[in-house]
């Protein structure tokens, strides 16, 4: 079963009158796991799609959505996940893919039929699921711990030493335009993405995870010289658009997804601003 709703895109200007409940409402995807479902959000930030399927019971189909107006999903889309849950898989045309923890895939367009499994019922796979427009058919690609692009940043006296796993991007993956991968905090690290950044041509989702029960990530967006900022539980996602800053600090340390598009797949194409920059 999929449901879904749409996210209509809000311009910079707009959102420098939005109040607590109205950035929550517009950015915060809060209730995207939810047990033998599909949950999408269409977004109107590079029609870019964020979701999560929970298979349970059985298996769950991914099935086209009125937004598209498209005979299937994956008709004009490419699509990544990464599983955030127990072992699963996930069977396109036929073909199937086991899909562990922290582990990811990418399926390009022009693939009729997605099927997603858990290996067991009582640990279920969960799969958050990044969905962008494409241009080009690319191959199906499963990428493990092993196969990313590792890089090590930060350090402890800046509270930010963290390990950047880049999974689903330019040259470890063919793709239009989709990125995904996975950063990691170490134990006594909570800042993430400082120096904070823009990209004018790349949207973002950041989902935060292994936040522990008791613990909260405050995520920080908005114009570099005007931010806000949204709290944020374990699995839960925020919308970034490409005028905003998109960084965040833990009560403990914990593991965000970056998911973006757009019309470049240079990763360090950005602008940054120092702490000393930012208001």
């Amino acid at each position: 079963m999929v449901d879904y709703e749409v996210l209509y895109a809000v311009g910079h200007n707009e959102f420098k009158s939005f109040g607590t409940e109205q950035i929550r409402d517009n950015f915060l995807l809060s209730e995207l796991f939810v047990e033998d479902k599909i949950k999408l959000v269409y977004t109107h930030y590079d029609r870019f799609i964020v979701g999560a399927a929970v298979p349970v019971k059985g298996a769950l189909e991914l099935d086209s959505i009125d937004p598209l107006k498209a005979p299937y999903f994956l008709s004009r889309r490419e699509l990544g996940m990464i599983n955030v849950g127990g072992a699963g898989r996930v069977t396109v045309d036929g073909q199937t893919y086991e899909i562990g923890q922290k582990e990811a895939l990418y399926v390009g367009a022009g693939n009729e039929r997605v099927l997603f499994e858990s290996a067991d019922e009582t640990h279920p796979a969960q799969f958050y699921l990044n969905s962008a427009p494409a241009h080009a058919q690319y191959p199906v690609k499963k990428v493990g711990r092993d196969q990313a692009r590792v890089l090590e940043l930060g350090s402890k006296e800046t509270c930010n030493e963290r390990v950047i796993n880049q999974m689903i991007i330019n040259g470890v993956v063919d793709t239009c335009q989709l990125q995904m991968g996975m950063t990691c905090l170490q134990p006594g690290s909570i800042w993430n993405t400082m120096p904070v950044h823009q990209h004018d041509r790349r949207m973002e989702t950041y989902l935060y995870i292994d936040v522990p029960e008791d613990q909260a990530v405050c995520h920080f967006m908005g114009e570099p010289k005007e931010t806000r900022h949204i709290w944020m539980s374990n699995k839960q996602a925020v919308v970034s658009p490409s005028w905003s800053i998109h960084s965040g600090a833990g009560t403990a340390n914990y593991t965000f997804i970056w998911g973006m598009a757009g019309e470049n797949l240079d990763y360090d194409d950005m602008d940054k601003y120092g702490p000393a920059e930012i208001r």
